[in-house]
């Protein structure tokens, strides 16, 4: 079976701009992928923004039928069932941190029971509620009783947008190694601006991924 990557992770984490750029990865080793917008909560940084990019990359999009618009209602993709069922796609979901987000994916449970995938944990350290193990231990807890499904990675993407450096990528690898302290847990990516990737340390955990970034914010 092709593969299926869950990033899940709070409001401002990044995990949008994370799962794109996975999405774009796989499109290099596999003739179709497919990304899920799964974020029924966010309504401001959205898979669905990059479409346009994504689409002409031959990655297909689903998102809600509201995505886009001014219609503000949480909604599911309605073909998403199609995801489990076509052996020749690589899958990426998008999915919301919050208990939203998670009981949303976890209406999907027996289908991922059939489905070997990967399931991360994106965070940005720098973000309110997600600046200790601590916190980064609850919500990742909740999210994985209410989904009934279980996290596989972590993410490093600590960053201050523009005014990120090295320093600041460190600073999220130490929180995080109390998330793996406790869990077991691997960093399995570290993900960075493009612009600073070559000024990280050796001692950086896990596989550097620069990432461009797709979207902006929009008002």
């Amino acid at each position: 079976m092709n593969p299926i990557h869950l990033f899940c992770g709070h409001y401002g984490s990044g995990k949008t701009e994370v799962a794109i750029d996975d999405a774009i990865r796989l499109r290099r080793d596999y003739n179709r992928v497919i990304i899920v917008d799964l974020d029924i909560v966010n309504p401001y940084f959205r898979t669905v923004d990059a479409r346009e990019k994504l689409t002409a990359l031959g990655i297909e999009v689903l998102s809600s039928e509201f995505a886009g618009s001014n219609v503000d209602i949480p909604s599911l993709p309605p073909d998403i069932l199609k995801v489990f069922c076509d052996p020749d796609a690589a899958v990426v979901f998008d999915v919301g941190g919050d208990d939203d987000g998670a009981i949303a994916l976890g209406q999907y449970f027996p289908y991922f029971k059939e489905h070997p995938y990967a399931m991360y944990l994106v965070a940005n350290v720098y973000r309110p509620l997600t600046g200790t193990a601590d916190e980064l231990m609850e919500m990742l807890t909740r999210i994985q009783a209410v989904s009934r499904l279980q996290f596989t990675g972590l993410i490093n993407n600590a960053n201050l947008a523009q005014l990120t450096t090295a320093q600041h990528v460190l600073h999220g690898q130490t929180v995080l190694r109390g998330v793996t302290e406790k869990t077991g847990l691997p960093v399995s990516y570290t993900c960075v601006d493009e612009s600073i990737a070559d000024t990280l340390p050796a001692e950086i955990t896990g596989e550097i991924r620069p990432i461009h970034r797709h979207l902006k914010l929009q008002f």
